[in-house]
């Protein structure tokens, strides 16, 4: 297995140019899934599922969704992306069928016009998000945040939740002094000291705790939820309600055999990272496992993001939620 210090180097320190590459190379697997579903026979189906290397690798490397679904005559197509931007990218050139994805990529895509459709959600996962400094450093509390420059990932899930954090502790969003920066920089730019905080999510907090003795000052617990979403669209849900059911189950049944086996499950998932074990223990053992479906409630909690990026100048435009209902809880209204 890579060592934890050279899988850092290799997952976290990516340098911009590799981004464009990765990115280059999604743009790739777009044609070519999009190929395969041309080449698909007329009687046969197909679920082209766009994953971030993560928790559907395990899905993936299991085999399991493909036995369910062979019987019905449905083969799968995975692809595998770098980002959520870009799998939301996917869906809305039609080149993949259901992914994985953060709160935050989906306001976006919804406000370029995607045609996504929420298929199901996570249990809330607080503790996967924080706020972390320099073991050293002075600050203490929340409240010493202000005037501080905070690394992170610009309309990403962290950028909600320190609002959210901020307000909480009295403070504006304006009382800090934002650097925008994708992990990778993020966490070059705290090593070196050019940040007093970096705001991140597992496992690069993980990894952040572990590699750089870094301190963490809060998480998301008591703030936001920080759910994770499973996606499709519209026209691939009204037809294929069978396929998407069996997909969320094979997930399920994944998060509760994670919940009950988590050294096994954080062995797994470092051989997919290729991060060291102790880093994945850490990020699993903070994490509640469960997928759910996504009801008027979650909608509400992704409104209030959506209004939040809105007021932010994040996104263009006010959104409604409802827009992205899944198919059955539209019928049902």
């Amino acid at each position: 297995m890579t060592t934890l210090n050279s899988a850092s180097s290799q997952i976290l320190r990516t340098t911009r140019r590799q981004w464009l590459a990765h990115t280059a190379g999604a743009a790739l697997a777009l044609a070519s899934g999009h190929a395969l579903a041309q080449q698909t026979g007329a009687g046969q189906r197909v679920l082209r599922v766009g994953h971030q290397k993560g928790w559907l690798s395990i899905l993936k490397n299991r085999g399991t969704l493909e036995k369910r679904l062979s019987p019905l005559g449905v083969s799968v197509r995975w692809v595998e992306f770098n980002a959520g931007p870009v799998q939301l990218e996917a869906l809305n050139v039609g080149s993949i069928d259901f992914g994985d994805v953060g709160e935050a990529p989906p306001i976006f895509a919804q406000a370029a016009g995607a045609p996504l459709v929420y298929a199901a959600a996570t249990v809330p996962r607080p503790g996967l998000e924080a706020v972390i400094v320099p073991k050293g450093s002075s600050i203490r509390s929340v409240a010493d945040l202000k005037g501080k420059r905070i690394a992170y990932n610009k309309g990403s899930n962290v950028h909600y939740f320190l609002v959210k954090l901020l307000e909480k502790h009295g403070l504006k969003y304006g009382d800090v002094q934002s650097v925008f920066l994708a992990p990778p920089d993020a966490r070059a730019a705290f090593e070196k000291g050019s940040v007093d905080a970096w705001v991140i999510w597992d496992p690069f907090l993980a990894s952040a705790q572990k590699t750089l003795d870094a301190r963490l000052l809060a998480d998301a617990r008591g703030t936001v939820n920080n759910r994770a979403y499973y996606f499709t669209s519209r026209d691939f849900a009204s037809r294929n309600a069978d396929v998407l059911r069996i997909a969320i189950e094979e997930i399920a049944a994944i998060d509760t055999w994670a919940s009950k086996n988590k050294a096994a499950a954080a062995t797994e998932l470092s051989q997919i990272l290729g991060l060291d074990a102790s880093v994945t223990e850490l990020y699993l053992n903070r994490s509640d496992f469960g997928t759910k479906a996504v009801n008027g409630e979650i909608l509400a909690e992704q409104q209030k993001i959506a209004d939040t990026f809105f007021d932010l100048k994040l996104i263009p435009k006010k959104l409604n939620l409802l827009h992205a209902a899944p198919v059955d809880l539209v019928s049902s209204r």
